[in-house]
């Protein structure tokens, strides 16, 4: 009669130290984890000390983040209409830029992106300019055509849900908003408004973000 209580306490114990083992694992996976996207997070903390000086001029108003975090893994359109994220430019250096056809400062300023992705553009460095036009789809790309705008590859959000989730964050706050974000997916400055992207101010900056 004794064996039976005993028995089932060894089982109980036994499923108590399971569990316990279990929730151990799982916290050190998700600790690792965090630990993991810091570690990465903090080779741009590094790079962005260097950039911080470089704010200057045309681009005075860009924000240098002190202690960068991941972006957003944003989704948007590739140009050939599949969905695409943020995580799938990782390994290059992505300069985000939201832009629309209603933003006169975002008209602006695409010729100069346009000339930034054409001096610097490559493996290691794209600007990605995702258009949130909602309505009239096809403008875009007519005015991209219109403006003489050719080196930039056509991502957009219909939807413009990259601009509210940004905004949601704070990181969004007007148009155009502009992101600078290292290899590994940290966001290493931003910008919200316009900025002469082909100056030499603003290639300077880009190119210190590439460790050239």
């Amino acid at each position: 009669m004794t064996d039976a209580p005993r028995s089932r306490r060894r089982v109980l114990i036994g499923g108590l130290v399971a569990a316990a083992v279990a929730a151990a694992a799982l916290y050190g996976s998700l600790s690792g984890r965090g630990n993991s996207a810091a570690g990465d997070c903090r080779a741009a903390t590094v790079l962005a000390q260097r950039l911080d000086p470089l704010a200057r001029g045309e681009v005075a108003a860009v924000k240098v983040e002190r202690a960068p975090k991941p972006v957003l893994d944003l989704s948007f359109d590739r140009p050939d209409g599949r969905r695409v994220t943020l995580a799938d430019f990782r390994g290059k250096t992505v300069l985000l830029n939201l832009w629309a056809t209603w933003c006169a400062p975002c008209r602006q300023e695409m010729p100069a992106l346009d000339k930034l992705q054409a001096e610097l553009g490559g493996t290691d460095f794209e600007v990605v300019a995702v258009n949130i036009d909602t309505r009239n789809l096809d403008k875009p790309k007519r005015w991209l055509e219109e403006a003489g705008v050719t080196r930039l590859a056509y991502y957009a959000d219909p939807q413009a849900k990259v601009f509210q989730d940004l905004r949601q964050v704070g990181k969004a706050v007007g148009m155009p908003t502009t992101i600078l974000i290292d290899p590994q997916g940290c966001e290493m400055a931003h910008l919200s408004g316009p900025a002469e992207w082909a100056s030499e101010d603003a290639v300077r900056l880009v190119r210190a973000a590439l460790g050239r």
